[in-house]
């Protein structure tokens, strides 16, 4: 018995235009967390109390977390239901991304901690209950093969709802002319996540549209669970984190916010009643911000620049058919 032919990636023969577009998107927002001076956010990060110093470096010690699972696990765990071959290079450029992510973390932990310091932060990832608690709901359903959807929906609710209860802290210093290339780092990753939370949404939308009225059901009753099952643990991550600076309930509008974000990816309608206007205006604007296009690299050229961040907005998240008419 002959074993059927090998075949190779046609990128002249596309079935699914969204493929090529998202691979152009990523391959020209491509970035190292090598080009930003983070040095120069010294001074600010001098002038922290110690408690606001433990929340920057614990933040960015669960993101670190979240994105070793995305990287290590998550697209892994995308690849093995995909629809086309383009499709599979997209989410290897999507793992490459997220490692760099998770790394960049590192560099600015080398930058504004002792190493003593560092090693507690990655102690407290590993161990803490609440972080944990969402690591491992998302680790099971990644590695749940007979549920594919269920797989889709984990990665949106990660990359579009789980990072932001992180990502308030660099926005709200960014607002407040702190940590500018500190935050310069989290918008850069927060414009690849709207890229992979979008695309990870569309692909999500086809195969759900696939479905039986009541398969369809079954699914967006146990999504509604899942979601306001994670949004609980993270209210008690929130509260532990940010209690002791006074911002607990912000970044929970925040994240509720950015929940309804993720739903919308998916193609369903909003859980909570928070809208942007409910979100604290400084972290808000942080997002809108155009990055700031310093001379990152000058040591190595100057032909390499970086793209502007744009604000997101509810059109981001109406992906179309693109053999709709």
């Amino acid at each position: 018995m002959s074993e059927s032919n090998y075949e190779a990636i046609n990128w002249n023969e596309i079935s699914d235009q969204i493929d090529k577009a998202t691979w152009e998107k990523l391959t020209e927002q491509f970035w190292l967390d090598t080009r930003i001076p983070i040095s120069n956010d010294l001074a600010d990060w001098r002038t922290l109390d110690d408690d606001h110093k433990w929340v920057v470096g614990h933040v960015f010690g669960g993101l670190t977390l979240l994105d070793t699972l995305q990287s290590q696990d998550g697209m892994a765990a995308l690849r093995r239901d995909v629809r086309t071959k383009h499709e599979t290079a997209v989410l290897n450029n999507i793992q490459f991304m997220e490692s760099v992510h998770a790394k960049s973390y590192s560099s600015i932990f080398s930058t504004l901690n002792t190493p003593d310091e560092i090693e507690e932060i990655f102690q407290w990832s590993d161990t803490e209950e609440f972080l944990q608690n969402k690591t491992h709901r998302i680790y099971n359903l990644y590695h749940d093969d007979a549920n594919p959807l269920k797989k889709k929906i984990a990665s949106v609710f990660l990359e579009t709802f789980l990072f932001y209860s992180g990502f308030f802290t660099p926005l709200y210093y960014l607002g407040h002319n702190k940590l500018a290339n500190v935050a310069e780092i989290i918008k850069l990753i927060l414009r690849d996540e709207s890229v992979h939370g979008t695309y990870i949404g569309y692909k999500f939308q086809l195969a759900f549209n696939e479905l039986g009225e009541n398969e369809q059901q079954e699914l967006k009753d146990w999504m509604y669970n899942f979601l306001y099952d994670l949004y609980n643990n993270e209210e008690k991550y929130t509260h532990l984190v940010y209690d002791q600076v006074g911002w607990t309930d912000e970044v929970q509008t925040f994240i509720r916010y950015n929940a309804n974000k993720a739903l919308m990816n998916l193609g369903q309608d909003p859980l909570f009643p928070d809208t942007a206007e409910d979100v604290n205006p400084i972290v808000m604007n942080g997002i809108s911000t155009s990055t700031a296009n310093h001379d990152f690299f000058s040591q190595v050229g100057n032909g390499y620049l970086l793209g502007n961040v744009e604000a997101m907005n509810d059109a981001d998240y109406d992906v179309k058919d693109p053999n709709e008419k």
